[in-house]
């Protein structure tokens, strides 16, 4: 098999004509048909630029540039995972499950890899993802090799779980796209802990389709902590039901580019979701957090709340579009995003969108961008805290302001360290905000 090696857009339509007898599922027509199908939506619109309104303010200019080759080979050896937050945890190493990495043994729902999971029965995959419209779903969907496949049936509470993926540098830049669909039935719960880590040159475009049933409730929290080498593209799909409930809050802390980007529907009565996060940046990096929330039906609820934190010559973005459809009556939207600019250097980009039909609502957003507050600072300096350590407090304390909506102890637990992690590679006074 003769992979051959072009750069952007043309060199991830190449490796699909030279893979796809070989992708898992391929001997499944739907499957099939699917990809080629994605295939032909990435192939007329190749990666977004900044003539798209939702891409003007990130430049994916390096990757339409680059070549990047799949993870051909399995990775043995020694995989560094980072110290578990839960007693069962997915392991995916460049993309792909590792059984042996896993301990899913004793779950009390269905958890496995999506590939395996192909050859056994028929899976709903594409019902919610958008590849027509959305670029980087159209490459996830046309070249993914696995991801995690979860299905936690009615009335079950699932307890924890964790989502580790991990890359490993090869010496070369790659791609991996996991492909990770979630299903909740009709009052099923769900704690999902998901970590990225790895190094390298690579791509890492995961996409999750989440479906909530009526009454559920997944709670997902996310920590992006690659290398500032890595191109991190993640996009989100999720369909919550009547009284059900997504909860995401997602630190995104490591990437040269990070770009997440989440599309979540209220499609039954009494829906609530809530998308919260701090994102991060220092010398270099870019950080993305586009979202959308569709209103579709009456009485639901939506929280949005994100922190930005930016140093040295870095930039940042936030978007977020809420549509409230004709027949959301009685919607309750929030939105609130504020940035932290920590040098004459960094720059960030705010865009709140509201879109309202209905006439019975109650929505509003807002948005601040600014420095350290001087008299804050004045006042820890006149206390005797050194203005390194003074400064640090300063910004820790904006930044777990974000962290205690967060009601799951653990999941605030792993989310304070993660912060704390980003801040201590800055150089900042250890144990500041004690």
């Amino acid at each position: 098999m003769t992979v051959p090696v072009q750069t952007g857009a043309a060199g991830f339509l190449a490796r699909y004509e030279g893979l796809k007898d070989h992708l898992p599922g391929a001997r499944k027509p739907w499957l099939n048909a699917l990809r080629a199908d994605a295939a032909a939506h990435f192939a007329a619109r190749g990666f977004p630029t900044r003539r798209i309104e939702q891409w003007k303010y990130t430049d994916l200019a390096p990757l339409a540039q680059a070549s990047f080759a799949e993870p051909l080979t399995m990775v043995d050896g020694t995989i560094a995972l980072p110290p578990a937050h839960a007693p069962h945890r997915a392991v995916f190493v460049d993309g792909r499950f590792r059984a042996d990495l896993s301990t899913l043994d004793g779950l009390a729902f269905g958890a496995q890899g999506l590939a395996q999971h192909l050859n056994q029965a028929e899976v709903p995959l594409g019902a919610l993802a958008k590849p027509d419209s959305e670029p980087l779903t159209a490459l996830n969907t046309m070249l993914f090799e696995d991801g995690l496949f979860l299905d936690v049936p009615a009335g079950v509470d699932g307890g924890l779980l964790e989502l580790i993926s991990v890359a490993v540098d090869p010496g070369r830049p790659f791609a991996f796209h996991p492909r990770h669909l979630l299903r909740l039935g009709a009052g099923a719960r769900l704690t999902l802990i998901e970590t990225a880590i790895g190094a390298g040159t690579c791509l890492h475009n995961p996409v999750f389709e989440i479906d909530v049933a009526e009454g559920a409730t997944l709670t997902h929290g996310r920590m992006l902590q690659e290398a500032a080498t890595v191109f991190h593209l993640s996009t989100i799909y999720a369909r919550i039901a009547a009284e059900g409930t997504y909860d995401n809050f997602t630190v995104a802390a490591g990437p040269r580019l990070t770009r997440n980007e989440i599309h979540a529907a209220l499609v039954g009565p009494r829906a609530a979701c809530h998308m919260n996060g701090a994102q991060m940046a220092s010398e270099g990096q870019h950080v993305d957090t586009t979202t959308s929330l569709d209103h579709a039906a009456p009485d639901c609820a939506s929280r949005q709340t994100y922190k930005t934190v930016l140093a040295g010559r870095s930039r940042g973005v936030f978007q977020g579009k809420i549509l409230v459809r004709r027949e959301a009556q009685k919607t309750d939207g929030y939105q609130m995003n504020q940035a932290l600019l920590l040098s004459e250097d960094a720059e960030i980009d705010s865009k709140p969108q509201l879109e309202i039909y209905a006439d019975d609502v109650k929505c509003s957003h807002g948005a601040t961008v600014g420095a350290l507050d001087p008299d804050s600072l004045f006042y820890l300096r006149a206390r005797g805290i050194p203005e390194a350590q003074a400064k640090a407090m300063l910004v820790e304390a904006f930044l777990h302001e974000a962290v205690e909506t967060v009601t799951d102890e653990t999941l605030r637990g792993a989310l304070t360290r993660a912060l704390d992690a980003w801040w201590a590679r800055q150089g900042a006074p250890t144990g500041a905000a004690a």
